[in-house]
């Protein structure tokens, strides 16, 4: 009891030391454009690139369009309306607090854009120019775009016009067949869709825990996968200034282990882990904006879905605050401690507390677009503690120039599954790819 008295103060001393950092910081959230080139020919190709940034106090979910319309104008006001395409195909990009994505679109310069050139893309006011500085309050900056979208570069260099686009084809990016709007309008960081509850559904759902396939060979061939996901309930009015019940979220996270070894390839055991909880990625930032403060809260059920004696089931709260370090390099520095109370325990694990303890201690380096390094330590009772520590390194950046990452997990102690939470696992390597670190 005088051990449970003391993780109680803890939570008291975290939740009244974290009241004191809510602080009202200025949030945004935005996508600038640049033209990577200066100069360019008619039907010469050219590359808009994009930075997403999110300065908000939670994760930003946006899905990059796969298509931009491009306004161009010369010095006369003569406008050309074209396409750009998105480098990759659509996916959606979830951006941490604090942090930014790069994007790519690639477009043909119109066989009619001739001399000096301003372009924006079609509902955003920053100008962008070949050869030229943009010109403020001028015809190109306020002249709405009355003419159709034209197919760049498919009437060949020989011809003087290129031919318009269907208007099936240009309705599909969400533009007007008949007139874009002036330069000076607002563009929203939304993309279109014909379904606006999938639409809903999309936004609403994003990663949660890492999700990950990784394969070994100690004690016979076998694998460990986890997949999970978070659902946020509350849509906010102002996704800048979100209320405190847009925090709220479902959660879903299942691990298993898979014997690959034996002739029906079973598996061992399979954990699944529905949750309720409450989450602000910064409750609080330093002026800087390096140091930033978060708070996860909520309640996690796990259970094997087994019977009679291989049942197992956990119950548990847990409050987790979160210090962020961000490195002007680019890299982010996590310690995320799950400080966790257990009520309503399994009649066949009632000793779980014992092995898996009170904490779980986590520890996370991660660089944009670059190496991920997880730490997870756990101390029970009587010399009981678990260890795992993960690594991974985007396929992007190799010879491969794939999604996703290639993942390395190594586990060393109790309660690598549910079902054997009370038994010791040797230390093991496992390899595999990891869609989320």
């Amino acid at each position: 009891m005088a051990y449970l008295f003391r993780q109680v103060r803890i939570i008291k001393v975290c939740v009244a030391l974290l009241g004191t950092l809510l602080l009202c910081a200025t949030a945004t959230a935005g996508i600038s454009y640049r033209l990577q080139q200066t100069h360019a020919v008619p039907g010469e190709t050219v590359n808009v690139r994009a930075v997403l940034f999110n300065d908000t106090d939670s994760v930003m979910s946006w899905t990059a369009p796969g298509n931009l319309v491009l306004q161009w104008r010369n010095e006369s006001g003569q406008t050309i309306r074209s396409l750009a395409y998105l480098e990759g195909a659509p996916a959606a990009i979830s951006i941490p607090v604090n942090n930014f994505i790069k994007l790519s679109w690639r477009a043909v310069v119109p066989t009619e854009a001739q001399g000096l050139q301003a372009v924006n893309i079609e509902g955003d006011a920053t100008l962008l120019a070949l050869d030229t500085s943009p010109r403020e309050n001028s015809l190109i900056a306020g002249t709405p775009a009355a003419v159709p979208v034209i197919d760049a570069g498919a009437a060949g260099s020989g011809s003087l016009s290129d031919p318009p686009l269907p208007d099936n084809v240009v309705a599909a990016t969400g533009a007007s067949v008949e007139q874009g709007p002036a330069v000076n309008s607002t563009r929203q960081l939304a993309s279109t869709s014909s379904s606006p509850a999938f639409d809903r559904f999309r936004n609403a759902i994003s990663a949660y825990e890492p999700i990950y396939f990784d394969f070994g060979t100690k004690n016979g061939k076998n694998a460990r996968y986890q997949i999970s996901f978070k659902y946020r309930l509350f849509t906010p009015d102002d996704p800048e200034n979100p209320e405190f019940l847009d925090h709220l979220y479902l959660g879903y996270t299942q691990t298993a282990l898979w014997d690959l070894d034996s002739d029906s390839y079973p598996f061992v055991d399979t954990s699944f882990k529905p949750s309720l909880f409450w989450r602000k990625d910064a409750l609080w930032q330093s002026p800087s904006k390096n140091w930033f403060v978060g708070l996860a809260s909520g309640i996690q059920h796990e259970s094997n879905g087994k019977s009679d004696e291989d049942s197992r089931s956990v119950n548990y709260g847990y409050i987790q605050p979160e210090l962020n370090y961000r490195f002007d390099g680019g890299s982010t520095l996590t310690f995320a401690p799950r400080i966790k109370g257990y009520f309503g325990g399994g009649d066949h694990n009632p000793d779980y507390r014992d092995y898996a303890g009170n904490v779980d201690w986590q520890l996370r380096y991660a660089q944009d677009n670059g190496l991920v390094l997880t730490g997870l330590y756990r101390h029970g009772s009587s010399g009981h503690n678990m260890t795992q520590i993960e690594a991974a390194w985007p396929l992007k950046r190799t010879f491969l120039n794939m999604n996703g990452y290639l993942h390395v997990q190594y586990f060393e102690g109790y309660g690598e599954t549910l079902l054997g939470y009370n038994q010791r696992s040797d230390g093991q390597v496992r390899v595999g790819i990891a869609l989320v670190p």
